[in-house]
């Protein structure tokens, strides 16, 4: 009887701490509160992984699921120093980071701001521009803004050798191949921000034409005075043979469909010179009409089309037995030809009657496509052949065509189906070499007297055709000095 209550007041103080204990072990199961969920991570962040509690394994059941929490953290934007300069006028700026941070003046600007930064310009007389910039170390950058209406985008302009004669974008867009027909060789470029890649010389004089093969392994490069055709390997830009044209005067130079064989026109020998290019010897030579230049060979390797420039002749050979036809003769001065397979068309370029000429390749048809500015030389196609760009020099001085005449040169943008203006560009003086990069999205064009190569990006075909014109009625007036 002594004893009872005492026992009584142990065995309830037990039960009480076995009460605890459950209690104790359920909290310690239960999961954390105020914790976000683990799929709620955002990008760019710094992540913290809080390990999952234990239960007391003489509680738990056999299969016993385990979360993980995670906690994040999202780490602040990049800053870099930018300067910024706007050519050719002063323009106005908005310059949003992507911190929210706003800057507004005038350009040039200079500071130090969270990337990607977007910038928006403003200047009368002139297109509204915004770009995003993207930066992964200080720099410096060139915005260019184009004339109220302008449709094409200048993107780059920079400064060559002496007289680039033409311009060529290599089959990856990423590089421009400049020829010098005053300097020793030919120079590379990269097409957005103009740095030399490298500038590279030729044995005895200038150069005149590029071409690339569909690989983009190599390059082909006349040179005038020497009758000579260079080929060049793309990627160390070393000479790999020179071949010799039996020529005089060798300038345009054309790939046959399956690249084996190379044909180059001969200016004052007056004939073709037909390449062997897996023996880099001649296989024959053909006469032609007085001072060939442009030329241009079917799809299926058959026939030639050749540009005669002393009597704007447009002249077609069968590839097989040599037989000729001139099909055209203008009395002008037929310089350069491009073809588009797809539609059986060949465009020309006439410059002395200054303008464009489409030939229909299964009938032989020759049509004026559109009067251009003056003297018109090298042309090119848009990839769809939707479009065709016309690269004019300008009137000639009267003294002779070695010094700036009276007009700027000038590129003018021609729709092949209907033969409308599109856009027009004004250059600098005597405006030559002419190319469309292989993906359609650039144009590059050489102000011969200058030393100069601008890149401008061309808007889609729809952006293109519903630009009322671009600057074509404009322009007119501007190319007069």
């Amino acid at each position: 009887m002594i004893r009872e209550p005492g026992f009584w007041r142990c065995h309830k103080q037990s039960r009480v701490w076995q009460v605890l204990l459950i209690v104790l072990v359920l909290s310690a199961c239960a999961p954390l509160e105020g914790l976000p969920p683990a799929s709620s991570e955002p990008a760019a962040s710094t992540t913290v992984v809080v390990p999952p509690t234990s239960a007391d394994p003489a509680v738990t059941s056999s299969t016993t699921t385990t979360t993980a929490t995670t906690i994040t953290t999202t780490a602040p934007p990049a800053v870099y120093h930018l300067h910024l300069e706007v050519e050719p006028v002063v323009a106005s700026f908005t310059i949003e980071g992507a911190d929210g941070s706003l800057f507004t003046g005038e350009d040039p600007f200079d500071g130090s701001v969270a990337a990607p930064v977007t910038v928006s310009l403003h200047a009368d007389g002139y297109n509204d521009l915004t770009e995003v910039i993207d930066l992964d170390a200080d720099a410096t950058f060139t915005l260019w803004l184009d004339r109220q209406g302008q449709v094409l985008h200048k993107v780059a302009e920079w400064t060559t050798g002496p007289a680039p004669k033409q311009v060529a974008f290599t089959p990856d867009n990423r590089e421009i191949w400049v020829t010098l027909l005053g300097g020793s060789g030919f120079e590379v470029f990269d097409p957005r921000t103009g740095q030399r890649l490298a500038a590279v010389d030729l044995p005895e004089a200038g150069s005149v034409e590029v071409i690339f093969n569909a690989a983009g392994t190599k390059a082909y490069i006349s040179q005038m005075e020497t009758a000579s055709v260079y080929e060049v390997d793309v990627a160390s830009r070393g000479v790999l043979r020179r071949l010799d044209t039996e020529g005089v005067w060798t300038k345009v130079i054309v790939l046959s469909p399956d690249e084996l064989t190379l044909w180059a026109a001969n200016w004052v020998s007056n004939d073709v010179s037909e390449i062997d290019l897996a023996t880099g010897e001649v296989r024959r030579r053909f006469t032609t009409v007085t001072t060939p230049r442009g030329l241009y060979v079917t799809p299926d390797g058959a026939r030639m089309y050749v540009a005669g420039f002393e009597n704007g002749e447009i002249q077609v050979f069968d590839l097989a037995s040599l037989e000729s036809e001139v099909i055209y003769r203008s009395g002008g001065a037929m310089r350069h030809l491009v073809g588009d397979p797809e539609r059986h068309r060949v465009y020309a370029s006439d410059m002395a009657r200054a303008h464009v000429l489409e030939i229909d390749t299964i009938t032989n048809e020759v049509t004026e496509l559109a009067a251009v500015d003056r003297v018109p030389n090298t042309i090119d196609l848009s990839p769809d052949g939707r479009m065709l760009y016309v690269s004019n020099r300008g009137r000639n001085n009267p003294e002779t065509y070695y010094k700036p005449g009276p007009e700027w040169g000038s590129v003018v943008v021609v729709d092949t189906a209907t033969g409308a203006y599109v856009d027009a560009l004004v250059g600098g003086n005597q405006t030559t070499g002419l190319d469309v990069s292989p993906d359609g999205t650039m144009l590059a064009f050489s102000d011969f007297l200058d030393n100069r190569v601008t890149v401008y990006t061309i808007p889609s075909y729809e952006d293109l055709a519903a630009g009322g014109g671009g600057r074509w009625e404009t322009h007119l007036r501007e190319i007069r000095k």
